[in-house]
């Protein structure tokens, strides 16, 4: 019997695309989508211009690729926490601490998710399609481990705590960074408690 053919490994991007979308990721994030021309990326990323078109095709792929990135480290990193966290609790604490440490970074300028969105109007753009799925995965993760903490209502609480994120991000950015934490710490622990309150009755129940 033949041997079946070996799988082809993924295809390395090249180091042109790769800096191109790492010069975009940052200048994305600090001035704004829209605001940041293509001449600019080509210039500091020292490729030129026919290189960035056969790379990325459109500005609109390379901001998509943008997005799609942003999800990856986020993906990576929550997965990352829930396999090394000792409990759910412990993760959900450790994301918290996580976002207090994110708003205290000199180079933070908001959630880069809702900063797109505001440049996006139309719902069916695949920015904002990108930007939903993105959110849709990031509650499930908070209402799975707030499931598995034993909250008596874990899609309700995720809705919040991911409100809670959200305005603590934009409050942090626009306003006091040190109120905006300290809220969310107090909220989100609130949220926590209830859920670890809830699993200790239950269990007792069923002692």
């Amino acid at each position: 019997m033949a041997a079946e053919p070996p799988i082809p490994a993924a295809r390395r991007p090249s180091a042109a695309k790769l800096r191109l979308l790492e010069v975009a990721d940052r200048l994305f994030y600090a001035e704004g989508i829209h605001t940041v021309g293509i001449d600019r990326i080509i210039a500091e990323a020292g490729v030129t211009k026919a290189t960035f078109y056969k790379q990325y095709g459109s500005k609109d792929a390379l901001i998509l690729e943008y997005i799609h990135g942003r999800d990856r480290q986020v993906r990576e990193s929550l997965t990352e926490t829930a396999f090394t966290s000792t409990s759910p609790e412990s993760t959900l604490r450790t994301l918290v601490d996580a976002i207090v440490a994110d708003l205290s970074r000199r180079d933070f300028r908001g959630c880069p998710f809702l900063n797109a969105a505001a440049e996006f109007s139309d719902e069916n753009h695949p920015v904002r399609r990108a930007i939903s799925e993105h959110r849709d995965w990031f509650t499930e993760f908070l209402e799975s481990n707030l499931q598995a903490m034993g909250h008596p209502h874990p899609g309700a609480a995720a809705d919040e705590l991911y409100l809670l994120r959200d305005g603590a991000m934009g409050g942090g950015y626009a306003g006091d960074p040190i109120a905006a934490t300290s809220a969310l710490g107090r909220a989100a622990d609130r949220i926590l408690s209830d859920a670890a309150r809830a699993a200790a009755e239950n269990n007792g129940a069923q002692a």
